[in-house]
């Protein structure tokens, strides 16, 4: 589904991508894991088009996304949702405003059509019956699942997540997790997760990725990663900082 080939980037003298490499499988998700600072972020707005890579290829279904330009570039884009980590709800409309507007602006579903969008969305998230609530009004839990009813209601081929629970409880990562492996099973997405949550993001990722020094220095299942013995890997899991 998605492949990237040695990546670079780079900001003035500073070197944040330096020959990633990594493929990701259809139907797959992915977890991207590194320390802060190590350009996962940066990782993953080349993944959505917001960067231009210095060098190097990401092909999204066959299609070379980085020099891929007006109508090419749409179709991929609406094949794909987002997960922003801070949510990125606009205050000034109500929840099902908020998740009805990819379909409103871009699909031509009748108004009927959208609202039945919207309900089955939020009862996949578990929040059914508050379309007339604004985001002002819902916990930061809420507001988390209100903006995955919205990344889901165009039922993309595939989800990127930024960090989907930074700033949440424990109890709330674990039930936002638990909410992305369940409408993964519902809707086989390919999803590609950029996570500081260790151990956590091993119960729901098929595969993770650690990204250091802009590059992957390893990927493999839950398992491969947590009993590698590759030091980066290792130091990395039990809490130390590698250099």
């Amino acid at each position: 589904m998605i492949k990237i080939n040695n990546l670079n980037k780079s900001f003035g003298t500073h070197r944040v991508l330096a020959g990633l490499s990594l493929s990701i499988a259809e139907g797959e998700i992915m977890a991207v894991i590194g320390k802060s600072g190590g350009g996962k972020s940066v990782f993953l707005k080349h993944l959505i088009g917001l960067l231009k890579p210095d060098s190097g290829s990401i092909v999204i279904k066959d299609c070379e996304i980085t020099t891929a330009k007006g109508t090419e570039l749409d179709k991929i884009r609406e094949r794909c949702g987002v997960l922003f980590q801070g949510g990125a709800l606009f205050d000034s409309m109500t929840v099902s405003e908020n998740i009805s507007f990819p379909l409103a602006e871009k699909s031509r579903l009748s108004k009927k059509e959208i609202s039945d969008r919207v309900s089955e969305a939020l009862v996949d998230v578990g929040l059914e019956g508050i379309e007339g609530k604004y985001p002002a009004e819902l916990s930061g839990g809420m507001k988390k699942r209100v903006a995955l009813a919205r990344a889901l209601i165009t039922r993309p081929d595939i989800l990127f997540f930024d960090e989907p629970t930074t700033g949440l409880d424990p109890i709330m990562l674990r039930s936002i997790h638990r909410l992305i492996g369940n409408t993964h099973k519902k809707y086989g997405f390919t999803g590609v997760i950029i996570s500081h949550e260790i151990p956590e993001i091993f119960d729901i990722a098929n595969r993770v990725a650690m990204l250091h020094k802009g590059a992957i220095e390893e990927v493999g299942t839950p398992g491969e990663i947590k009993s590698s013995t590759n030091p980066v890997v290792r130091h990395f899991l039990t809490g130390g900082e590698s250099e």
